[in-house]
C-alpha cells in the first residue's frame, strides 16, 4: 500500500488502466476516421484514460502538427475521458514551448521521457524535467525507459523530482525491480507499469496502474485484472492474468506496434499500415497471435 501523498498527487489520480493509443494510417496519412473508431471502441471499456502520441502511437513519425491534430481528434471523441499527451524531444526551449501550447487544450497531463540521444548526467535530467514541469499547467508522468532514451533515471533523481508540485507519477519501464519496489514503498510517485508483462507483479506490490499497449486487445479483461488486484483478489486476478502472458509476449516479439496493428486490422478497426522505418508484422506471427487471442476465455 502507498501511504504518503504529496500535494501534487492529491489533485490528479492516474491509477487504473491507460491505453497508449496507436495512430492509424491510410495511404500514408493519419486516418482520423479510424482514430474516432478506436476511441469509440475503448471509451466505455472501463479504462482510466488514453495516452496519445507515445511510442506505441508512432509519435516519432508524426510532425508536430499531426500530433496536435491526433490529440484534438481523440479529445473531441472522448468527452469526459482523461487524455494524456506523450511529448518527447531534446531541445529544451522547443519542448517547453510545446508544453505551454498543448497544456492549454484541456489534457489531463503529459507523459515525458528523458531527452533522447543526449544522455545527460543526473543533474541534467533534474534540470530537464524541472524546467518542463515548471512550464506545464497540468500534471506530469515521468517516463523512465532507458532502452529508448539512452538515459537511466536513478532512484535518487526520481525522489528529487517527486518534490515538484506537478510531477506525480511514473511510467516504469526501467527494468530495475528493486527501484520499482522502492518507488512503490516510498509512495511519493504513483507507479504505473509500462512493461506489459510486469503489470501483475507491479500491481501486486502496490503499483497504481498501467499504461499498456497490449490492452488494445482483451481490454475489459485487463481492466478486470487491475480492479481485482486493487480489491485484494490476487488469486482471481492471477487466474485471469496467466492465460494472457503468451499473447503479451508475442505482441512484443516483433517491433511494437506492428503486431498490434495487424490484429486490430483483422478486427476491422484500422488498416494494417505503419510509417517507415516501422514495418508490418510477419504473417506467421499474426496467425500465431490470432490463435493465442482466441484461446483466452
Amino acid at each position: 500500500m502507498q501511504t504518503a501523498r504529496n500535494l501534487n498527487q492529491a489533485n490528479q489520480d492516474f491509477s487504473g488502466l491507460w491505453i497508449p493509443l496507436i495512430t492509424p494510417f491510410d495511404h500514408g496519412e493519419v486516418d482520423h476516421a479510424a482514430v474516432k473508431r478506436l476511441v469509440a471502441h475503448y471509451r466505455a471499456s472501463g479504462i482510466a484514460g488514453l495516452v496519445v502520441c507515445g511510442s506505441t502511437g508512432e509519435a516519432a513519425a508524426l510532425s508536430d502538427e499531426e500530433q496536435q491534430a491526433v490529440l484534438q481528434t481523440v479529445m473531441s471523441e472522448a468527452p469526459g475521458l482523461p487524455v494524456v499527451m506523450g511529448l518527447s524531444g531534446y531541445h529544451l526551449g522547443k519542448t517547453a514551448a510545446r508544453i505551454k501550447a498543448l497544456g492549454a487544450l484541456g489534457i489531463a497531463g503529459f507523459l515525458l521521457p528523458a531527452p533522447s540521444y543526449i544522455r545527460p548526467a543526473q543533474a541534467g535530467l533534474i534540470e530537464w524535467f524541472t524546467a518542463l514541469a515548471d512550464a506545464s499547467a497540468v500534471p506530469i508522468i515521468l517516463y523512465d525507459i532507458p532502452y529508448r532514451t539512452g538515459s537511466t533515471i536513478t532512484l535518487d533523481t526520481l525522489m528529487t523530482l517527486a518534490g515538484h508540485p506537478r510531477i506525480c507519477a511514473i511510467k516504469d519501464c526501467g527494468g530495475d525491480a528493486a527501484k520499482t519496489r522502492a518507488l512503490i514503498a516510498g509512495g511519493r510517485l504513483q507507479v504505473l507499469s509500462g512493461e506489459d508483462a510486469q503489470i501483475f507483479s507491479t500491481m501486486a506490490q502496490g503499483g497504481r496502474g498501467a499504461i499498456a499497449a497490449a490492452a488494445h486487445l482483451q481490454t475489459r479483461r485487463f481492466v478486470q485484472i487491475l480492479r481485482l488486484i486493487q480489491a485484494g483478489g490476487l488469486s482471481q486476478a492471477e487466474a485471469l492474468w496467466t492465460p494472457m502472458l503468451p499473447l503479451i509476449e508475442g505482441l512484443f516479439s516483433e517491433p511494437n506496434p506492428g503486431p498490434l496493428k495487424a490484429l486490430l486490422a483483422r478486427q476491422g478497426l484500422i488498416r494494417d499500415e505503419l510509417r517507415s522505418p516501422m514495418t508490418r508484422a510477419s504473417s506467421a506471427l499474426v496467425e500465431r497471435l490470432l490463435r493465442l487471442d482466441e484461446l483466452i476465455v
